[in-house]
């Protein structure tokens, strides 16, 4: 099992108690069994003291429910799925139908001042108290057949006096019902790539747009680092694919990491996550290719400074190269190229059947960067591709050996249509940030990973 996120959200408020009577002892099992045990009451005669659980002396009864209760108002009614902080005792059935992550929620008058989910590793789970300091909920669902502790305290006031509840939660989530896994391929994997290179999770069974729910379940378990750290967000392309991209691109020389927390998490009434391959990457230099159809050049920049100019042709009428930003989807040293793979019937005046050299690839659909010794006389001039850049063999070769997988080539000034985001490559980069987050899931509150860079394109 993927190992949870360790961080917390916790107050220090009352720590100092903590070997002060009045612990309860609380044993919660998500799918299982809930039991309290009471807590010793003060001796008779003597003044509660802060710190103490009070089973009388504060007005209102006192409870934690587990993600069962209605949140307007008065106290839980659902039967076995809350525990009263009175001392009184009794097994209680907290069998969850829900999805999502973990509720912990009070009932009655008070507060939660501190609240710590560790799993049976002792790694932190993450987690948040509400502003008004009746829940905590955890970041990400809890999968399933796993052991967790939970420590809260809770603090009353009562005439004047503040009262201090302190529980341990012993919580066990149930094990996942047999049959089929949601499985989770992550990509690209691992190796160096370009600052442009999007991550990719493809999923073994389609989550449709219409389950709101169980997309927020597998994008909060889809967890993605990196050093330096960046803002970024995931977007759903289809049912069974999701891309992850920075607001900018990453930075050079990054480390990142991305993993899948859904082993055993509920993602429908049928559907539970399986064990997915964490996946660690790293990125090279910032290169960006920029071609000026107007001008006919293509100049090379590394970490911001033009390093080659080079003399191309593109498109021509008829067969416009696509506009806009593309990711090298990789590199063949010899490609055959024939007309009739993109629609040229054989025959015709435009048809071609030729062995190309150097050929670095920015679409499925064959468009390619490439040596092109027979239109010498044009590169640098006119346009009389069919969609392709060419440029001589001696270009083309020392572009191939520059460039990498995940490097950007962006094309301006030109004629063609913009380069779909993705359909036919990596696209991504043509969305706007607040358009990619519309693709997310948890919509635009989820800002990624850090403070985003700036947008690193060159002046031109």
């Amino acid at each position: 099992m993927p190992s949870r996120n360790r961080t917390s959200t916790s107050n220090s408020g009352g720590r100092s108690t903590r070997n002060l009577a009045g612990w309860s002892a609380l044993t919660v099992a998500v799918g299982a069994v809930l039991a309290l045990q009471a807590a010793q009451p003060p001796a008779v005669g003597a003044a509660p003291a802060r710190g103490a659980v009070g089973r009388t002396g504060a007005s209102g009864a006192l409870q934690v429910s587990v993600g069962a209760c209605p949140t307007t108002g008065g106290l839980c009614t659902t039967a076995r799925r809350t525990a009263l902080l009175d001392g009184r005792t009794g097994p209680l059935d907290l069998t969850r139908t829900d999805s999502g992550p973990l509720d912990l929620a009070l009932r009655g008058p008070g507060r939660f001042t501190d609240v710590t989910v560790t799993d049976h590793e002792g790694h932190r789970i993450a987690g948040a108290v509400s502003p008004d300091g009746s829940h905590w909920t955890s970041t990400a669902p809890l999968p399933a057949d796993g052991r967790y502790t939970a420590r809260v305290a809770v603090e009353r006031a009562d005439g004047g006096r503040h009262l201090l509840h302190r529980a341990r939660l012993a919580l066990r989530t149930p094990a996942a019902p047999e049959g089929d896994r949601l499985g989770v391929e992550l990509g690209p994997g691992e190796g160096t790539y370009g600052v442009g290179q999007p991550l990719t999770a493809e999923l073994s069974h389609p989550v449709p747009a219409t389950d709101t729910e169980a997309r927020r379940t597998v994008e909060r378990a889809l967890h993605v680092s990196s050093e330096p750290r960046v803002e970024g967000a995931w977007h759903w392309v289809s049912p069974t694919t999701l891309h992850y991209r920075p607001r900018a691109y990453w930075p050079a020389h990054a480390t990142v990491r991305v993993r899948a927390a859904l082993d055993g998490v509920r993602v429908t009434d049928h559907l539970y996550g399986g064990p997915t391959e964490p996946l660690t990457l790293r990125t090279g230099d910032r290169i960006e290719a920029v071609t000026d159809v107007a001008q006919h050049t293509l100049t090379v920049y590394r970490d911001g400074r033009a390093v080659r100019s080079i003399p191309v042709t593109t498109g021509k009428a008829g067969y416009r190269t696509r506009g806009g930003i593309k990711v090298v989807l990789g590199k063949e040293a010899t490609v055959r190229m024939r007309g009739d793979s993109i629609g040229i019937a054989r025959g015709s005046g435009d048809f071609y059947d030729l062995k190309v050299r150097w050929a670095t690839r920015v679409t499925w659909s064959g468009e390619y960067l490439h040596a092109a010794p027979w239109s010498l006389d044009s590169q640098g001039s006119e346009n009389v591709s069919h969609g392709c850049t060419g440029m001589s063999t001696d270009d083309a070769a020392w572009f191939f050996d520059t460039v990498r997988e995940g490097d950007l080539v962006r094309v301006v000034n030109g004629y063609g249509e913009e380069m779909t985001p993705f359909d036919n490559g990596f696209g991504d980069w043509n969305l706007s940030w607040p358009e990619w987050r519309e693709g997310s899931a948890l919509g635009p509150a989820v800002a990624g990973t850090g403070t985003a860079e700036g947008a690193l394109r060159p002046a031109l």
